[in-house]
């Protein structure tokens, strides 16, 4: 893992050269960005999507979903698939944050210390390391970095990350392997090699930007074919 790690500067950049550079397009309310991270489990982007706007319709102020219905939350964010669960758990969290905050502005955790943050986020059933970390990142431009399954999946193939790891081992390990002033880029950028390259089955080898540093290419794809890969990549 320490060679890999040797490789991160390169990974950065050729991530960069490959997808640009992405930019913040828009400011996050924290609450809006944890409970749209909420709807992303489990699920695709565009339900996903398509469930968040279906439910800020119908909730433009998040105190009235505080007061509704848990059925009446099913019913805005059904489209995005596991809606019973997903309903419960942003209710309860709603109460939850009212209940220790008072209200339920959360943009206190743009300043506060980061470890509070992370630790007021953790506290609540159903945020996981990812939704916090996201939540963070996004919403309140904190150095944090959040792993969804493609980055797992890229870092392992890379020997960023070991076979076995927990959830918060990779977080961890990833947050410092990553320098912290690019965290968002890395993120974005791991993302979309994963979405459009390197899946989980059938990898486009032949047309990724990291097979120079990928041990999972050095080990699946045939030696006699690796150069033409890497000459195609690149």
């Amino acid at each position: 893992m320490d060679s890999a790690r040797e490789n991160v500067p390169y990974i950065i950049q050729n991530l960069r050269s490959a997808y640009g550079v992405p930019r913040r397009d828009r400011h996050l309310d924290p609450l809006d960005c944890l409970i749209e991270t909420i709807l992303s489990q489990s699920t695709s982007n565009q339900n996903s999507h398509r469930a968040y706007a279906n439910l800020k319709a119908r909730f433009p102020a998040w105190e009235r979903a505080r007061r509704a219905r848990t059925t009446s939350i099913e019913a805005a964010i059904r489209v995005g698939g596991l809606a019973r669960q997903k309903s419960v758990r942003i209710k309860s969290l709603l109460n939850e944050i009212y209940q220790r905050r008072g209200s339920l502005d959360l943009s206190f955790l743009r300043t506060a210390r980061l470890d509070d943050a992370v630790q007021f986020l953790a506290g609540f059933k159903g945020v996981g390391p990812k939704t916090a970390a996201c939540t963070l990142l996004f919403a309140c431009n904190r150095p944090v970095f959040p792993i969804d399954v493609h980055i797992f999946r890229i870092a392992r193939r890379l020997g960023l990350l070991p076979e076995k790891c927990s959830d918060q081992q990779g977080h961890r390990i990833m947050a410092e392997t990553i320098p912290p002033s690019r965290y968002f880029e890395a993120h974005i950028n791991l993302i979309r090699l994963g979405r459009q390259v390197c899946r989980p089955t059938n990898p486009r080898c032949e047309q990724c930007c990291l097979v120079d540093y990928c041990l999972y290419y050095q080990k699946t794809v045939p030696s006699g074919e690796q150069s033409i890969y890497a000459r195609t990549a690149g």
